[in-house]
């Protein structure tokens, strides 16, 4: 066996309990949040479950993130439609997206804190209830004002929803049980975008759109139940005093700077998204002043001096605009300019998300061919490429060559996602990880609402410009080719890794330990590996 092979052997290698985060993390760009505060899950070999068998308590955990994944992804499908139904303008409807987001970026920072106080059980099924509610809502809207306010709640019920609920499975379940545990968890992440599209068109199409948020009812209420009945109430100590003060000033910060973005995007709105983006770049440089001050600041700002995780953050932060634009431009374009039916439309975009299910299994193995850097550059400019190509769109294009551009485009940005989401915590030690978690979710959420908002500025400004009343082929072109001149800024990021990184083969080999279990016969494989 040659040396490359030698160095490479699963059981010569020590396994790295800490790349948990970075699964998390790519659990987050398939439209679920990443958890908070993981690294201060005790560590113990001797672990045992707690109540319930760890199968039934992923399981439960899983229906959670199953229930939010596909509400994330069917709505996607059906903003045209309620558009209609509410008397607005069908790009206006991105506020829908944007409001539901924001509420996850605020939030998903005093998860952690909140499970801590109140008990892991007890927020987490506050949570679903929380959800539930905010659905209920939803249904009952009658307004782009009222779903937007009961898109928020939704977004808070999110936002501690996955985030605690991982926090409790890793609590409760044997080490010797965690991978296990792990996948029962994920699969929902991926079954959710690839049902989502269709599912949405099909009840829009044959029923009613208001039936997207009455399915969260009978899944909600079960696993209110379910958790009262098998998840015990697993606590641990504080670790420090939350910050409020952080919590309040980057709550203000995000708040404003998304609303007043998305206002941006509103005709006669232009002084109201000025005030408000004033405010938010105020309320943000009293933050930054502020987490220099204390100790433990609810987003540390300090990591960002780590340089693995800082270029991932910046690189991913540009790519994330273009992902968080994709999923609300797709479904306009299929159903306003190419005239498609709601059903039609999300059997098409369907497209993406069978192309990052496809990724799951190849990126491991061209991270360990070609690196992380290479990687990251060269697909970086293939998925610009592909995700620009979508602008080309025209009534000519057959179908199904519109769906392989769309397959290739999500399997592209997909890849980058895993690249990022696994180096950005390389190195970070584990009495940070639980800051670095926080601050890298929230820092998704952040961009994949800035995608939307831009998406949506772009397409108004157009439609403006060329006097359309309604979204046309142009104005379509334009919106992509804006949010993708975005994903072309983080090349610059991208070329920066080999000077701040070891060589490429210690790179890789680091990548290939991160979430294995000691070898004994069990599942290995690399961190990519395992968040598939």
């Amino acid at each position: 066996m040659d040396s490359f092979s030698s160095r490479f052997r699963p059981h010569l290698l020590r396994p790295r309990r800490r790349g948990i985060a970075s699964v998390n993390s790519e659990v987050r760009d398939g439209i679920v949040p990443a958890a908070d505060r993981i690294a201060q899950t005790p560590h113990t070999e001797d672990r045992e479950p707690r109540g319930a068998n760890y199968r039934t308590v992923a399981l439960i955990i899983a229906c959670a993130m199953f229930m939010e994944n596909l509400d994330a992804t069917v709505l996607a499908t059906a903003l045209p439609t309620m558009a209609r139904d509410l008397g607005v303008k069908a790009p206006e409807m991105s506020v829908t997206l944007t409001s539901y987001l924001l509420a996850l970026a605020v939030f998903i920072p005093a998860s952690g804190a909140a499970a801590d106080r109140f008990g892991a059980k007890n927020v987490f099924r506050a949570a679903i209830a929380l959800f539930v509610a905010g659905s209920i809502a939803c249904g009952l809207a009658p307004s782009l004002e009222g779903m937007t306010i009961a898109r928020f709640v939704q977004g808070m019920g999110g936002a501690m929803m996955m985030p605690v609920g991982r926090l409790v499975l890793l609590r409760s379940v044997a080490k010797r049980d965690m991978v296990s545990a792990m996948s029962w968890l994920i699969m929902p992440a991926l079954i959710g975008p690839i049902m989502g599209p269709p599912l949405g068109g099909f009840i829009v199409t044959y029923l009613d759109w208001r039936w997207i948020f009455w399915l969260n009812l009978p899944i909600g209420f079960a696993g209110i139940l379910l958790v009262g009945r098998f998840i015990a109430d697993v606590r641990e100590p504080l670790q420090h005093t939350f910050d409020r003060g952080g919590f309040a000033l980057s709550a203000v910060a995000l708040g404003c700077l998304l609303a007043g973005f998305e206002m941006a995007s509103r005709s006669g709105s232009g002084r109201l998204a000025a005030s408000l983006i004033t405010v938010g770049a105020v309320a943000g440089a009293l933050y930054l002043r502020h987490a220099r001050r204390v100790d433990h600041p609810v987003l540390d700002t300090s990591l960002m001096a780590v340089p693995t995780f800082r270029l991932s953050v910046i690189g991913g932060s540009f790519t994330r605009i273009t992902q968080g634009a994709q999923p609300f431009l797709l479904p306009l374009m299929m159903q306003l300019a190419f005239g498609l039916s709601a059903a039609e439309s999300g059997a098409m975009t369907l497209a993406t998300a069978i192309g990052s299910f496809g990724m799951k299994g190849i990126a491991p193995r061209l991270l360990r061919r070609f690196g992380f850097r290479s990687s990251l550059i060269w697909m970086g400019l293939f998925g610009t490429a592909a995700y620009a190509a979508c602008g080309l769109f025209r009534p000519e294009w057959p179908l199904p060559a519109v769906f392989a551009v769309m397959l290739v485009s999500g399997f592209l940005l997909s890849f980058q996602f895993t690249a990022y989401n696994t180096i950005a915590y390389d190195e970070i030690g584990k009495e940070r990880m639980s800051a670095a978690t926080s601050f890298y979710a929230t820092f998704q959420q952040l961009m994949l609402s800035l995608g939307i908002c831009m998406g949506a500025t772009a397409l108004h400004a157009s439609m403006t410009l060329r006097g359309h009343a309604r979204p046309e082929f142009s104005d379509f072109s334009a919106a992509f080719w804006v949010v993708t001149m975005m994903s072309m800024l983080a090349l610059f990021a991208n070329l920066r890794f080999d000077e701040k990184r070891r060589s490429r083969d210690q790179r890789t080999r680091r990548v290939n330990v991160r979430d294995q279990e000691p070898a004994s016969g069990e599942r290995r494989g690399s961190a990519t590996t395992q968040a598939a």
